[in-house]
């Protein structure tokens, strides 16, 4: 049998051979995981067919792999369970084999190194390449100069002091060049895209969140105990508010297609997820039908599906207006870049405790930063800062939202 690359959607062409999780002639069970195949977008998976083992591998990791292109061989046939015999204690005990991909095993053969001293970082400890590569730049030890033996009781040398200078150039300066993913290489190429073809701006604004934080504190237990366990967080009111602004100003809904402007009659709000992988953006469909507990819900399971790489092309796909929330990182401030073809995006940031101005009296208020980037070739400058000032209006009277006011 054929163990081929799977049938890539339309916006996909091509993708590149990321793990293999099994080896040449390694037996396997029905729907163990083979291979990873990762593409612009996600990380696709092929399991094996049927009970057997794995044949001869046609397609390495790093090798580029078109839609339905043959990736290795496979034998089917049944998995006969290995016999346990019993050991006596005096017998020798024999260490587990080591998980790791071919490319990993080539790599430390090739480099002299016992790969079971390798951490692995891969699908249940498995060593990838890179973690051999890891290890040799890291933490393999640094060989005796020639002509000279390692004595035996040798005593290991004072640390130098970093300000030290070594004017012999003994020490290593060490590099190491890995190639960027298809998923960071494509988010760099879309970054680059909306760069040079918007005319973007940013307008900044500042909300006092004081009131989400009472209501969140007043209703959240009897929230989470009427909606299953599911915590009231700041992102539905976010993107709720988003909705209900969006509704006033139709041109930040739109997005350009070469001479036109296409409006969209429909609130698909894309929330940036983080993932040691690159940023990844799923889509919220039809938000404005959605109660809070239903967007809550949904941007969980869509934050681990990201982590865990099982996101689809369709829950990417998409998507009329973004909300990226660099606050849980730390930033107090920043710029968001759109996500074309659409023409707005909101950065939301760190809730910082501020002195404020509040009825002619300075008082201590949780305080956030707000960003909406725009495409100036269709929203003007007016409405880009009246839709921001709309989104805060709403958040500081979270009454208007239910109200739609």
């Amino acid at each position: 049998m054929d163990i081929k690359a799977p049938t890539f959607p339309e916006s996909i062409t091509e993708g590149t051979v990321a793990v293999w999780h099994k080896g040449p002639g390694e037996a396997v069970r029905r729907d163990d995981l083979l291979v990873d195949i990762e593409t612009d977008k996600v990380v696709l998976e092929v399991v094996a067919p049927a009970d057997g083992k794995l044949g001869r591998i046609v397609k390495q990791e790093g090798d580029i792999v078109a839609s339905e292109e043959l990736l290795a061989t496979f034998e089917p046939g049944e998995v006969v369970a290995t016999p346990e015999v019993p050991v006596e204690d005096t017998a020798p005990q024999i260490a587990e084999p080591v998980s790791a991909s071919p490319a990993a095993r080539k790599l430390a053969e090739e480099q002299g190194l016992d790969i079971a001293r390798v951490q692995g970082t891969g699908r249940d400890g498995r060593i990838t390449k890179d973690d051999v590569a890891q290890y040799v730049v890291e933490e393999r030890p640094t060989p005796p100069p020639p002509g000279r033996r390692p004595e035996a009781a040798e005593p290991e040398p004072a640390p130098v002091a970093a300000a030290e200078f070594d004017p012999e150039g003994v020490a290593e300066r060490v590099e190491r060049r890995v190639p960027m993913t298809r998923l960071r290489a494509s988010i760099a190429r879309r970054l680059v895209q909306a760069q040079h073809n918007a005319a973007m701006l940013t307008t900044f604004n500042e909300v006092d969140m004081s009131p989400v934080m009472a209501l969140r504190r007043k209703y959240q237990d009897e929230f989470r105990a009427r909606h299953n366990g599911t915590r009231l967080g700041f992102m539905s009111f976010f993107v709720r508010a988003s909705v209900e602004a969006l509704k006033r100003f139709p041109a930040v809904n739109a997005s350009i297609d070469g001479d036109d402007i296409v409006y969209h009659g429909y609130y698909d709000i894309g929330v940036a997820v983080s993932t040691e992988r690159g940023l990844v953006v799923p889509v919220v469909r039809d938000a404005d039908a959605l109660g809070m507990a239903q967007i809550e819900d949904q941007i969980n399971e869509y934050g681990e599906k990201a982590r865990s790489g099982k996101l689809t092309i369709e829950e990417m796909t998409g998507g009329t207006f973004t909300l990226s929330n660099g606050g849980i990182f730390g930033s107090l401030l920043s710029t968001p870049i759109l996500n074309p073809p659409q023409t707005g995006i909101l950065g939301m940031h760190k809730i910082q405790e501020r002195p404020v101005v509040h009825d002619g009296e300075i008082v201590i208020r949780p305080m956030m930063y707000l960003a909406l980037s725009y495409d100036h070739r269709l929203i003007d400058g007016s409405d880009a800062v009246r839709f921001l000032v709309a989104i805060k209006g709403l958040l500081e009277d979270p009454a208007r939202i239910l109200l739609e006011l």
